[in-house]
């Protein structure tokens, strides 16, 4: 057993004692190391290190590979209930059309809906850039058509020649 996550058991415990817990998970106190190895080979099971920074060491008997296998497993499902969240960015004008917001500001709603972040983008060129303001009423245009299906979480802000606002959806009860 070369890989076994940083958990030291059987013979690569080098220290004179450990603190003991039996099978059973019963407190046997601190033992001498070689006295808990000859307990765990009676029992034909394997001394695990469960606690190598406290002085001295916890150590405990039990079945290693079953042990192993109930902590992947753990991992295993504690990775099924993660929901991953992505960024979704919409971009725009500030010279954009009623009809044009419209439809982007209805993806954003179906992309907030379906759990992810948007960043709704104003990109401005030339000129526009003298009138930032626009922007800013592009961006609340934008707010007033999402009906408060979402959460505010970086406000209207100027990147360059950009200016952008990320939206989260709301937290499901």
């Amino acid at each position: 057993m070369a890989e076994n996550n940083g958990l030291r058991i059987n013979e690569q415990i080098r220290v004179r004692e450990v603190r003991l817990i039996d099978d059973e998970g019963e407190q046997k106190g601190i033992v001498p190391t070689i006295e808990a190895l000859r307990i765990a080979k009676e029992r034909e099971l394997d001394l695990v290190e469960v606690a190598p920074t406290s002085n001295p060491p916890v150590c405990k008997i039990l079945d290693y590979g079953k042990y192993h296998f109930e902590l992947e497993k753990k991992i295993r499902d504690s990775k099924k209930k993660q929901k991953l969240v992505k960024l979704k960015e919409i971009r725009m004008q500030p010279k954009i059309g009623a009809g044009d917001l419209d439809f982007k500001s209805k993806h954003v709603k179906e992309f907030l809906t379906e759990g992810n972040k948007v960043k709704v983008t104003v990109r401005f060129r030339g000129r526009e850039l003298a009138h930032t303001e626009l922007g800013l009423v592009v961006l609340e245009e934008v707010l007033k058509r999402l009906d408060d299906e979402f959460v505010l979480e970086k406000p209207a802000a100027m990147e360059g020649r950009f200016m952008s606002m990320t939206l989260s959806p709301k937290a499901k009860k």
